[in-house]
């Protein structure tokens, strides 16, 4: 893969947490949701239609197998997986688990109330539950 940095702005609204094979996987500094990021690792790509074929697929194989993985352990009621850009126009792939009692429901978490940023210890766990995950998933 040609060299990759990730948009300064998604790495300052989130943690890393893994790379998969074709993405960095962060999560966003806001612990009121699992809400996932997915970055496909390349440089200068905007729109999903600017990936082969195949890292189209892997994008969405990616983006939905950690968003069922996610809904299972956290028991959510509705997953959201959308790829936006309107602020950070390099591709990226939200997921995120919404509960009926969330603060935004039934509303779009973007733009609804500042974040709420994880304590150390929060973030240290919730990345561990999300490692754990990750290696109960058969990446094709």
């Amino acid at each position: 893969m040609p060299s990759f940095t990730p948009d300064a702005r998604l790495v300052a609204d989130s943690h890393l947490v893994a790379e998969l094979p074709l993405c960095q996987l962060r999560m966003m500094n806001d612990q009121r949701y699992v809400w996932l990021i997915l970055i496909p690792r390349y440089a200068d790509i905007h729109e999903v239609y600017e990936l082969s074929a195949a890292d189209q697929r892997q994008l969405w194989q990616e983006g939905t197998l950690l968003g069922q993985a996610i809904k299972q352990h956290f028991a959510g009621d509705k997953l959201n997986i959308a790829t936006l850009g309107n602020v950070v126009s390099q591709l990226h792939l939200h997921v995120v688990l919404r509960h009926q009692r969330d603060p935004a429901w039934p509303g779009p978490v973007w733009g609804h109330s500042p974040a709420e940023p994880y304590t150390n210890t929060r973030q240290s766990e919730m990345r561990r539950q999300l490692l754990t995950l990750i290696n109960t998933i058969r990446w094709e």
